[in-house]
């Protein structure tokens, strides 16, 4: 098969412009991590007690998400509970820090 000088630039181009596509979509996977979130600043759907983006009003509910990058729940640090035990962010809602 012979190619035109012309045909390896374009399949040059077009394998570029398919690569910088994907990318973003593996760059841009989030997750829900809950207990995070300042009061105020939750995702949709927070549970019992909010109706939808922003309306947690406890710092770090439990039962509050917000999008992360995937991967990286499990690793944000948050200060210690008022009695000093650890509170730590998960991937599934928590009955920790919820709104009296």
């Amino acid at each position: 098969m012979t190619y035109s000088p012309k045909t390896l630039p374009l399949l040059g181009a077009v394998a570029t412009a398919l690569s910088l596509h994907a990318a973003p979509a593996e760059a841009g996977k989030k997750e829900k991590c809950f207990g995070v979130a300042k009061a105020g600043e939750n995702g949709c759907a927070a549970g019992p007690g909010t109706t939808c983006a922003g309306t947690s009003s406890v710092d770090y509910q439990g039962n509050a998400w917000s999008l992360v990058d995937a991967g990286t729940c499990l690793s944000i640090d948050l200060p210690n509970m008022a009695d000093g035990t650890v509170r730590a962010p998960s991937l599934e809602a928590l009955p920790r820090d919820l709104p009296s």
